[in-house]
């Protein structure tokens, strides 16, 4: 199914709303081909095109977010700091598909349609309207890049993205799953880790979080969201709350929204 871009009318709107007026009118004007723009990175994330890492993130759908603490000593690779590069492809007047890298450069001879670097404001608009109003994998795809912008809080839009029946479900499960990523955080802030006895059981206890989590839902939230508020291993909260995330509840999205809000 292709994504639908806004109506030229809604997109000029948007323009109004974040200082867009010339790049969202000549994404509009371009019925048929590639529109592409770059924007800055938040701070410890780098990549090589679509390899692309963040210190302490899991990544999904072909994109690998690792520690970069745990590679080889011994061989390393090199991982620019950005930008984020983002091209948007067009058929008919639709937008039909969105592709995120990280660092290099644009090819020359490309025919795209550039509208240069955007700030992190613009670009977070720009890559959250695609989300919250379009049909298909670009819809989806626009998420993942949105929470990679650097100094933009993005966490409000992707709750309401995740509570509207009315989006695609592989929108709503992305914007539920980064959700999950940002409320690591607070949902283990002020804890130490656990060292002894109780750290060298937690692969037990982890294969238990991971079982409730198979449990039917409506045994599996309720248990899940207790480890959330309760339990002291801050490993097992990121466990739980990572689990938690797949579900797509409403009251897993409710505990991530008061995790977040926490901090704010």
């Amino acid at each position: 199914m292709r994504t639908i871009i806004p109506t030229l009318a809604g997109v000029l709107a948007l323009a109004a709303a974040t200082g867009l007026p010339a790049q969202a009118s000549r994404l509009a004007s371009v019925r048929d081909g590639q529109v592409r723009f770059t924007f800055t990175l938040r701070p410890g994330v780098c990549g090589q095109g679509q390899n692309i890492w963040r210190t302490g993130r899991v990544g999904r759908d072909g994109i690998r977010i690792d520690n970069r603490a745990t590679r080889d000593v011994e061989y390393d690779v090199e991982c620019d700091s950005g930008p984020g590069r983002v091209i948007i492809e067009k058929e008919g007047g639709d937008i039909t598909d969105l592709r995120f890298y990280v660092g290099g450069r644009w090819r020359a001879g490309a025919t795209a349609t550039d509208l240069g670097a955007l700030s992190a404001r613009q670009a977070a608009d720009l890559l959250l309207d695609i989300a919250r109003t379009g049909e298909g994998k670009a819809s989806e795809r626009a998420i993942f890049p949105a929470t990679l912008i650097d100094s933009v809080e993005v966490w409000r839009e992707l709750i309401r993205i995740a509570r509207d029946d009315s989006r695609p479900k592989r929108a709503r499960t992305q914007a539920v799953f980064w959700l999950g990523q940002a409320a690591e955080e607070p949902a283990t802030q002020g804890l130490k880790e656990l060292v002894g006895e109780a750290a060298m059981d937690r692969e037990v206890r982890e294969q238990a979080v991971f079982a409730l989590s198979q449990r039917p839902r409506d045994e599996a939230v309720p248990a899940l969201v207790n480890i959330v508020r309760t339990n002291k291993d801050p490993e097992l909260r990121k466990k739980a709350l990572f689990w938690l995330g797949q579900t797509g509840d409403k009251r897993a999205l409710d505990l991530i929204e008061e995790l977040l809000t926490r901090t704010k």
